[in-house]
Protein backbone atom coordinates (compact mmCIF):
# COMPACT_ATOMS: atom_id res chain seq x y z
CA UNK A 1 0.00 0.00 0.00
CA UNK A 2 2.71 2.17 0.62
CA UNK A 3 4.73 1.56 -2.41
CA UNK A 4 1.57 2.78 -4.65
CA UNK A 5 0.70 5.84 -2.62
CA UNK A 6 4.35 6.67 -3.04
CA UNK A 7 4.04 5.85 -6.83
CA UNK A 8 1.09 8.01 -7.04
CA UNK A 9 3.02 11.01 -5.32
CA UNK A 10 5.77 10.37 -7.74
CA UNK A 11 3.19 10.35 -10.76
CA UNK A 12 1.64 13.40 -9.27
CA UNK A 13 4.79 15.02 -8.96
CA UNK A 14 6.31 13.97 -12.29
CA UNK A 15 2.78 15.37 -13.68
CA UNK A 16 1.79 18.34 -11.92
CA UNK A 17 1.70 21.12 -14.52
CA UNK A 18 -1.19 18.90 -16.57
CA UNK A 19 -2.83 18.09 -13.31
CA UNK A 20 -2.72 21.75 -12.23
CA UNK A 21 -3.85 23.14 -15.75
CA UNK A 22 -6.66 20.51 -16.12
CA UNK A 23 -7.76 21.70 -12.67
CA UNK A 24 -7.34 25.28 -13.92
CA UNK A 25 -8.77 25.19 -17.25
CA UNK A 26 -12.15 22.57 -15.20
CA UNK A 27 -12.76 25.10 -12.45
CA UNK A 28 -12.49 28.62 -14.85
CA UNK A 29 -15.26 26.14 -17.28
CA UNK A 30 -17.24 25.63 -14.31
CA UNK A 31 -17.59 28.86 -12.73
CA UNK A 32 -16.11 31.56 -15.28
CA UNK A 33 -18.22 33.59 -17.21
CA UNK A 34 -17.80 32.73 -20.88
CA UNK A 35 -14.75 30.86 -20.47
CA UNK A 36 -15.49 27.76 -22.16
CA UNK A 37 -16.40 28.27 -25.72
CA UNK A 38 -14.34 28.35 -28.99
CA UNK A 39 -13.50 31.86 -29.23
CA UNK A 40 -12.40 32.84 -25.73
CA UNK A 41 -10.02 29.19 -26.14
CA UNK A 42 -9.26 30.61 -29.31
CA UNK A 43 -8.02 34.14 -27.55
CA UNK A 44 -6.51 31.87 -24.88
CA UNK A 45 -4.49 30.51 -26.86
CA UNK A 46 -3.24 32.89 -29.57
CA UNK A 47 -2.58 35.20 -26.00
CA UNK A 48 -0.01 32.45 -24.88
CA UNK A 49 1.93 33.20 -28.23
CA UNK A 50 4.34 35.31 -27.11
CA UNK A 51 5.09 33.71 -23.33
CA UNK A 52 5.20 30.27 -24.90
CA UNK A 53 7.96 31.05 -27.55
CA UNK A 54 9.87 33.48 -24.99
CA UNK A 55 9.67 30.41 -22.37
CA UNK A 56 11.83 27.69 -24.70
CA UNK A 57 15.25 29.86 -24.33
CA UNK A 58 14.51 30.55 -20.93
CA UNK A 59 14.02 27.54 -19.32
CA UNK A 60 17.40 25.82 -21.12
CA UNK A 61 18.94 28.77 -19.04
CA UNK A 62 17.42 27.77 -16.18
CA UNK A 63 18.28 24.24 -16.88
CA UNK A 64 21.76 25.25 -17.35
CA UNK A 65 21.79 26.79 -13.70
CA UNK A 66 21.46 30.45 -14.49
CA UNK A 67 18.61 33.38 -15.07
CA UNK A 68 18.33 35.80 -17.56
CA UNK A 69 16.73 39.14 -16.25
CA UNK A 70 17.53 40.77 -20.10
CA UNK A 71 14.81 38.66 -21.27
CA UNK A 72 11.77 40.99 -21.23
CA UNK A 73 14.00 43.85 -22.42
CA UNK A 74 15.24 41.85 -25.56
CA UNK A 75 11.58 41.30 -26.50
CA UNK A 76 10.74 45.01 -26.54
CA UNK A 77 14.20 45.42 -28.33
CA UNK A 78 13.40 43.12 -31.01
CA UNK A 79 9.57 44.23 -31.04
CA UNK A 80 10.86 48.07 -32.01
CA UNK A 81 13.64 46.58 -34.25
CA UNK A 82 11.18 44.56 -36.20
CA UNK A 83 8.01 47.34 -37.09
CA UNK A 84 11.39 49.64 -37.45
CA UNK A 85 12.59 47.46 -40.20
CA UNK A 86 8.97 46.87 -41.75
CA UNK A 87 8.71 50.69 -41.94
CA UNK A 88 12.01 50.89 -44.02
CA UNK A 89 12.01 47.75 -46.07
CA UNK A 90 8.36 46.98 -46.10
CA UNK A 91 9.18 43.12 -45.60
CA UNK A 92 7.99 41.53 -42.26
CA UNK A 93 10.48 38.76 -43.03
CA UNK A 94 13.29 41.43 -42.76
CA UNK A 95 12.05 42.61 -39.60
CA UNK A 96 12.05 39.53 -37.82
CA UNK A 97 15.26 37.78 -38.86
CA UNK A 98 16.48 41.09 -38.03
CA UNK A 99 15.50 40.83 -34.63
CA UNK A 100 16.10 37.40 -34.49
CA UNK A 101 19.95 38.04 -35.13
CA UNK A 102 20.11 41.00 -32.87
CA UNK A 103 18.47 38.97 -29.87
CA UNK A 104 21.63 35.97 -30.85
CA UNK A 105 24.23 38.94 -30.48
CA UNK A 106 22.46 39.88 -27.37
CA UNK A 107 22.40 36.53 -26.19
CA UNK A 108 26.33 35.66 -26.87
CA UNK A 109 27.25 39.40 -25.03
CA UNK A 110 25.60 37.78 -21.74
CA UNK A 111 27.20 34.23 -21.77
CA UNK A 112 30.43 35.93 -22.64
CA UNK A 113 30.42 38.01 -19.52
CA UNK A 114 29.05 34.77 -17.48
CA UNK A 115 31.86 32.78 -18.81
CA UNK A 116 34.48 34.85 -19.75
CA UNK A 117 34.52 37.44 -17.61
CA UNK A 118 33.16 35.11 -14.83
CA UNK A 119 30.52 37.98 -13.84
CA UNK A 120 27.19 36.10 -12.42
CA UNK A 121 24.30 35.89 -14.63
CA UNK A 122 21.87 37.84 -12.35
CA UNK A 123 24.30 40.81 -12.28
CA UNK A 124 25.27 40.51 -16.22
CA UNK A 125 21.97 39.90 -17.66
CA UNK A 126 20.52 42.95 -15.04
CA UNK A 127 23.26 45.33 -16.58
CA UNK A 128 21.95 44.23 -19.99
CA UNK A 129 18.39 44.49 -19.07
CA UNK A 130 19.12 47.98 -18.22
CA UNK A 131 20.99 49.10 -21.16
CA UNK A 132 18.77 47.77 -23.56
CA UNK A 133 15.66 49.17 -22.12
CA UNK A 134 17.26 52.78 -21.72
CA UNK A 135 18.35 52.06 -25.73
CA UNK A 136 15.10 51.31 -26.57
CA UNK A 137 13.21 54.10 -24.40
CA UNK A 138 15.77 56.80 -25.91
CA UNK A 139 15.94 55.31 -30.04
CA UNK A 140 11.78 55.95 -29.96
CA UNK A 141 11.63 58.35 -27.09
CA UNK A 142 9.82 55.99 -25.27
CA UNK A 143 6.68 56.18 -27.70
CA UNK A 144 5.03 53.46 -29.30
CA UNK A 145 6.28 52.25 -33.34
CA UNK A 146 3.30 51.44 -35.63
CA UNK A 147 2.70 50.28 -39.13
CA UNK A 148 -0.59 50.51 -41.35
CA UNK A 149 0.12 47.31 -43.04
CA UNK A 150 -2.14 44.53 -41.00
CA UNK A 151 -1.05 41.53 -43.46
CA UNK A 152 0.77 39.24 -41.01
CA UNK A 153 -1.96 39.85 -37.92
CA UNK A 154 -4.56 38.64 -40.44
CA UNK A 155 -2.30 35.55 -41.15
CA UNK A 156 -1.77 35.12 -37.91
CA UNK A 157 -5.34 35.20 -36.75
CA UNK A 158 -6.27 32.75 -39.33
CA UNK A 159 -6.94 29.11 -38.12
CA UNK A 160 -5.35 26.28 -40.68
CA UNK A 161 -6.51 24.13 -37.30
CA UNK A 162 -10.36 24.84 -35.79
CA UNK A 163 -10.06 26.85 -33.10
CA UNK A 164 -6.13 26.86 -33.33
CA UNK A 165 -4.99 30.24 -34.66
CA UNK A 166 -2.33 29.99 -36.31
CA UNK A 167 0.03 32.03 -34.11
CA UNK A 168 -0.74 29.59 -31.83
CA UNK A 169 0.06 26.84 -34.13
CA UNK A 170 3.55 28.44 -34.81
CA UNK A 171 4.46 28.48 -30.78
CA UNK A 172 3.16 24.70 -30.64
CA UNK A 173 5.40 23.86 -33.28
CA UNK A 174 8.75 25.17 -32.26
CA UNK A 175 7.75 23.94 -28.75
CA UNK A 176 7.79 20.49 -29.86
CA UNK A 177 10.73 20.84 -32.10
CA UNK A 178 12.71 21.85 -28.98
CA UNK A 179 11.51 19.56 -26.65
CA UNK A 180 12.52 16.49 -29.06
CA UNK A 181 16.24 18.14 -29.48
CA UNK A 182 16.32 19.11 -25.64
CA UNK A 183 15.21 15.34 -24.53
CA UNK A 184 16.17 12.90 -27.55
CA UNK A 185 19.39 14.08 -28.89
CA UNK A 186 22.99 14.44 -27.34
CA UNK A 187 23.22 18.34 -27.44
CA UNK A 188 20.04 18.40 -25.69
CA UNK A 189 20.66 16.28 -23.18
CA UNK A 190 24.27 17.92 -22.70
CA UNK A 191 22.67 21.41 -21.58
CA UNK A 192 21.31 19.29 -18.04
CA UNK A 193 24.31 17.60 -17.66
CA UNK A 194 26.36 20.99 -17.54
CA UNK A 195 23.34 22.58 -15.12
CA UNK A 196 23.37 19.70 -13.09
CA UNK A 197 27.14 19.07 -12.13
CA UNK A 198 29.81 21.03 -14.52
CA UNK A 199 32.85 19.00 -13.04
CA UNK A 200 31.34 16.05 -14.31
CA UNK A 201 30.39 17.63 -17.71
CA UNK A 202 34.21 18.74 -18.18
CA UNK A 203 35.10 15.29 -17.34
CA UNK A 204 32.55 13.69 -19.98
CA UNK A 205 34.59 16.13 -22.78
CA UNK A 206 31.92 18.85 -22.70
CA UNK A 207 32.49 22.47 -22.51
CA UNK A 208 30.69 23.85 -20.19
CA UNK A 209 31.30 27.46 -21.53
CA UNK A 210 30.16 26.78 -24.93
CA UNK A 211 27.03 25.13 -23.94
CA UNK A 212 26.18 28.68 -21.46
CA UNK A 213 26.58 30.26 -24.70
CA UNK A 214 24.67 28.58 -26.58
CA UNK A 215 22.16 28.47 -23.78
CA UNK A 216 22.03 32.31 -23.65
CA UNK A 217 22.16 32.64 -27.30
CA UNK A 218 19.50 30.20 -27.70
CA UNK A 219 17.59 32.79 -25.18
CA UNK A 220 18.14 35.57 -27.49
CA UNK A 221 16.84 33.84 -30.49
CA UNK A 222 13.58 33.08 -29.04
CA UNK A 223 12.79 36.40 -26.70
CA UNK A 224 13.85 37.84 -30.32
CA UNK A 225 11.65 35.74 -31.83
CA UNK A 226 8.26 36.04 -29.72
CA UNK A 227 8.95 39.77 -29.40
CA UNK A 228 9.31 40.18 -33.33
CA UNK A 229 6.10 38.46 -34.17
CA UNK A 230 4.11 39.44 -31.04
CA UNK A 231 5.15 43.41 -32.85
CA UNK A 232 3.94 42.58 -36.09
CA UNK A 233 0.82 40.68 -35.09
CA UNK A 234 0.06 44.18 -33.22
CA UNK A 235 1.34 46.09 -35.91
CA UNK A 236 3.12 48.05 -33.49
CA UNK A 237 5.55 47.86 -30.78
CA UNK A 238 5.74 49.38 -26.91
CA UNK A 239 9.07 51.15 -25.38
CA UNK A 240 8.19 48.52 -22.77
CA UNK A 241 5.69 45.63 -22.40
CA UNK A 242 5.83 45.26 -19.26
CA UNK A 243 3.49 48.43 -18.69
CA UNK A 244 0.57 46.12 -20.28
CA UNK A 245 0.06 44.40 -16.98
CA UNK A 246 1.72 41.36 -15.83
CA UNK A 247 5.41 41.25 -16.00
CA UNK A 248 6.35 38.36 -19.06
CA UNK A 249 9.45 38.06 -16.48
CA UNK A 250 7.37 36.99 -13.88
CA UNK A 251 4.87 35.17 -16.27
CA UNK A 252 8.03 33.13 -17.39
CA UNK A 253 9.82 32.40 -13.93
CA UNK A 254 6.38 30.83 -12.59
CA UNK A 255 5.42 28.85 -15.48
CA UNK A 256 8.93 27.47 -15.76
CA UNK A 257 9.01 26.63 -11.80
CA UNK A 258 5.70 25.17 -12.46
CA UNK A 259 6.58 23.00 -15.03
CA UNK A 260 9.63 21.65 -12.82
CA UNK A 261 12.62 23.33 -13.98
CA UNK A 262 15.22 24.02 -10.84
CA UNK A 263 16.55 27.56 -9.98
CA UNK A 264 19.68 25.43 -9.28
CA UNK A 265 19.91 23.70 -12.55
CA UNK A 266 19.73 20.27 -14.53
CA UNK A 267 15.95 20.17 -14.36
CA UNK A 268 13.43 21.01 -16.43
CA UNK A 269 11.33 20.54 -19.60
CA UNK A 270 10.31 22.72 -22.51
CA UNK A 271 6.77 21.25 -22.84
CA UNK A 272 6.25 21.64 -19.29
CA UNK A 273 7.27 25.26 -19.01
CA UNK A 274 4.54 25.40 -22.16
CA UNK A 275 2.32 24.04 -20.20
CA UNK A 276 3.23 26.22 -17.52
CA UNK A 277 2.34 29.42 -19.72
CA UNK A 278 -0.87 27.77 -20.84
CA UNK A 279 -2.09 27.20 -17.32
CA UNK A 280 -1.32 30.63 -16.16
CA UNK A 281 -2.34 32.39 -18.91
CA UNK A 282 -6.08 30.18 -18.86
CA UNK A 283 -6.13 31.86 -14.80
CA UNK A 284 -5.63 35.57 -16.14
CA UNK A 285 -7.86 34.76 -19.07
CA UNK A 286 -10.41 33.46 -16.18
CA UNK A 287 -9.97 36.47 -14.12
CA UNK A 288 -10.57 38.41 -17.11
CA UNK A 289 -13.77 36.61 -17.94
CA UNK A 290 -14.88 37.78 -14.29
CA UNK A 291 -14.48 40.96 -15.44
CA UNK A 292 -11.55 41.59 -13.19
CA UNK A 293 -8.60 43.90 -13.97
CA UNK A 294 -4.92 43.72 -14.59
CA UNK A 295 -4.59 44.90 -10.90
CA UNK A 296 -6.27 41.49 -9.41
CA UNK A 297 -4.14 39.58 -12.05
CA UNK A 298 -1.01 41.65 -10.86
CA UNK A 299 -1.79 40.21 -6.97
CA UNK A 300 -2.65 36.77 -8.23
CA UNK A 301 0.61 36.45 -10.29
CA UNK A 302 2.39 37.73 -6.89
CA UNK A 303 0.43 34.95 -5.03
CA UNK A 304 1.46 32.09 -8.12
CA UNK A 305 5.40 33.11 -7.79
CA UNK A 306 4.98 33.16 -4.00
CA UNK A 307 3.58 29.79 -4.26
CA UNK A 308 6.07 28.26 -7.14
CA UNK A 309 9.32 29.57 -5.19
CA UNK A 310 8.52 27.74 -1.90
CA UNK A 311 7.70 24.98 -4.05
CA UNK A 312 11.63 25.24 -5.42
CA UNK A 313 12.32 25.72 -1.80
CA UNK A 314 11.26 22.86 -0.49
CA UNK A 315 12.57 20.83 -3.93
CA UNK A 316 16.14 22.09 -3.03
CA UNK A 317 15.70 21.29 0.70
CA UNK A 318 14.92 17.53 0.24
CA UNK A 319 17.80 17.72 -2.10
CA UNK A 320 19.92 18.58 -0.27
CA UNK A 321 18.40 16.36 2.49
CA UNK A 322 19.30 13.58 0.59
CA UNK A 323 22.25 14.44 -1.34
CA UNK A 324 24.54 11.08 -0.29
CA UNK A 325 22.05 9.12 0.81
CA UNK A 326 22.29 5.90 -0.44
CA UNK A 327 19.04 5.97 -1.97
CA UNK A 328 20.91 9.20 -3.91
CA UNK A 329 23.92 7.44 -5.16
CA UNK A 330 21.42 5.17 -6.29
CA UNK A 331 19.40 6.90 -8.77
CA UNK A 332 22.67 8.97 -9.33
CA UNK A 333 24.18 5.02 -10.53
CA UNK A 334 21.46 4.89 -12.59
CA UNK A 335 21.51 8.09 -14.85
Amino acid sequence: MDKDRKKWMAFCSANRVYLIFAAVFVLMSLFAPRFFNTYNIGTLLGTAMLNGIVVIGFTIVLICGHLDLSTVAIINVAGNLAIYMVQKTGSFGAGILAAVVAGIVIGIVNGLLVTRAKINSFIATLGMSTLLQGLVSYSNNAATRSITDFTMTDFLDKKLIPIVPNRALIAIIIVLLVHFFMSRTTMGKNFYLVGGNVESAWYAGIRPEHYLIGAFSLNGAFAALGGALYACYLASAMADIGAMGVSPLNMLIAASVLGGASLAGGRGSILHSFFGVLTLTALYNGLTCFKLGYEMQIFVNGIVLMIVVLMEAVSLYRKNKLAGSKSDLFKQAQN
